[in-house]
């Protein structure tokens, strides 16, 4: 760039007009940092006290340099203003034209590392502008160099990264080969754009279906869920807005030509198309395929699927290391849990043997009476003391006598589990303040008491997501080392993420929030009282 200093007019504007087009940006912005770079280097000749400006014409070339007199400092006498500038008078604003400068080497390298900063700052804005706005597009690039496990994507104006947990397992990228991939986010920093590429992401796998089904990319077919084990297996869940339509036949395609192409991108991994339904149980069963599934329970208030399956059908259901039961779950958005008929029975009977025996010693009834309730449906007492009388009354062998007396012992052993918790709450110190909270059961000041929880201020200090917060509870089956019984290799693990401290009672975010700002509602009425004792204070010195 040292020529473009000394050059004549035509070099100038053929040196602004080159790089320009080379960086792909504006050739004003190239004309103003060579601006900027004579200016810099003007100064380092004339004094830096001087204001010196530069004006390069990006039409004929022509060079401008002057000084600018506007301050204390720089004023003028009106005999010599008038040399400079005729007509001139006393405040007006004085230039001085400077003649052209032949840089040294020195000010010729300054100048030099001024217009490529330059330059290197419109060419970062312009990537940043260019793909900002293009988060969850799919790209086409050339791999340039893969660093640290990461790949780093020549994207033509730009370079993205495709890091090491959003690759394919057991795919290995090579210097010079086309790749795609879905850009994630893009984020500006000071060594310019950071653009994130993703080939693992299940979005990917949906834009290439779009690509390659145009029903898809038309609306006429929709991708509602999707869930991707990266290079092994997906699953992803279709509907059609067009009854005529088959929303699998039309992503598998002619003889599997569609989704064929979209494995063949993804390195072999297998993918299941099956149908979205709104009936969470139907697309549950749709999900487990190629699996047969018997009986689904949902559990709407824990947000869990019990999925029971033939002996048969459980491995099948489970898949390799869980993937099969994993991808449903995702794709489900609900944790699964899969159990054959002979376990779904034993925990039947082993949930209706425990009713039974409380609601026996509860409500002090026989043993078949309290098996009647459970047969009909119940399994706390809280349901037999609030129901009304009449759907009591109306089972079979009941009159009104009886369920009345029933819901009045129900009451009763209501209130008694109510004092025994009293008494357990109180023995560890939790103040009755506590019990005056909207929402808080007796049960619920046990819990916060085995957690520490005892004041106000304990309460207090807490956020609404450390109260109420369910806890996260994953079920995985894995095989166990008995290999006398091959239906009975499946085992059960229970993992558990902490929840919040009442997460088990099921209060939503406003009972959560409203119980915290009742706690803390004490330290604002402290805050007049003090101001006044302040004020007392105050006023007593004086």
């Amino acid at each position: 760039m040292a020529s473009a200093i000394s050059a004549n007019r035509a070099e100038l504007l053929a040196i602004a007009t080159a790089v320009a087009t080379e960086k792909m940006i504006d050739k004003a912005i190239v004309i103003e940092a060579m601006e900027e770079a004579i200016q810099k280097s003007a100064r380092n000749r004339y004094g830096a006290e001087n204001d010196i400006r530069a004006k390069l014409d990006p039409r004929s070339g022509d060079l401008r340099l002057w000084r600018v007199v506007e301050d204390y400092f720089k004023q003028v006498d009106l005999k010599q203003a008038e040399k400079l500038q005729a007509g001139a008078a006393i405040g007006d604003f004085i230039v001085d034209p400077l003649p052209p400068v032949d840089l040294g080497r020195i000010d010729a390298q300054s100048a030099k590392q001024v217009i490529f900063q330059k330059v290197r700052d419109a060419e970062r804005d312009r990537q940043y502008e260019e793909f900002k706005d293009r988060a969850n597009e799919v790209i086409t690039g050339v791999i340039k160099s893969v660093e640290f496990g990461h790949v780093i994507v020549n994207l033509g104006r730009a370079e993205g990264v495709i890091r090491r947990d959003q690759q394919i397992p057991r795919e290995v990228p090579r210097v010079g080969e086309r790749v795609r991939a879905l850009i994630m986010k893009v984020e500006r920093t000071n060594r310019g754009p950071q653009i994130f590429l993703s080939r693992a992401h299940p979005e990917f796998m949906k834009k290439l279906f779009a690509q390659e089904v145009p029903e898809i990319y038309d609306g006429i077919i929709e991708i509602k869920a999707a869930a991707r084990d990266p290079g092994s297996r997906a699953k992803i869940g279709v509907i059609s807005r067009d009854s005529s339509i088959d929303p699998v036949g039309a992503c598998v395609g002619m003889k599997g030509s569609r989704v064929q192409a979209v494995v063949q991108e993804l390195q072999g991994e297998k993918i299941d198309i099956i149908p979205w339904s709104e009936d969470t149980a139907t697309f549950v069963v749709n999900a487990l395929q190629p699996a047969t599934v018997s009986r689904v329970v949902i559990d709407e208030e824990e947000s869990r699927i019990e999925v029971v399956v033939p002996d048969d059908q459980l491995s099948l259901a489970i898949g390799r290391r869980g993937q099969n039961v994993r991808l449903a779950s995702s794709l489900t958005g609900s944790a699964i849990d899969i159990m054959t008929e002979a376990e779904a029975s034993e925990k039947r009977q082993k949930e209706f043997t425990e009713r039974s025996k409380t609601f026996e010693e509860e409500l002090d009834v026989d043993e078949t009476l309290s098996q009647l309730l459970v047969a009909e449906g119940f399994s706390e007492l809280e349901e037999v003391a609030y129901i009304e009388i009449s759907e009591l009354s109306n089972i079979d062998g009941f009159d009104d006598e009886l369920a009345g007396e029933l819901q009045n012992r129900a009451l009763e052993a209501l209130e008694r589990r109510e004092e025994g918790q009293r008494e357990e709450r109180r023995a560890m110190g939790v103040e009755d303040a506590l019990a005056e909270m909207p929402h808080i059961t007796e049960a619920m000041l046990v819990v916060l008491g085995k957690a520490g929880i005892k004041t106000l201020d304990d309460l207090a200090d807490l956020s609404t997501d450390e109260l109420i917060t369910r806890k996260k509870v994953t079920e995985q089956r894995r095989r166990s080392n008995n290999t006398d019984r091959p239906e009975r290799r499946e085992r059960s693990e229970r993992s558990e993420d902490k929840g919040g401290v009442l997460g088990e009672f099921g209060l939503n975010d406003e009972q959560g929030n409203e119980i915290i700002m009742a706690a803390r509602a004490h330290w604002f009425e402290d805050e007049p009282a003090a101001s006044t004792e302040e004020a007392a204070d105050a006023e007593s010195s004086q």
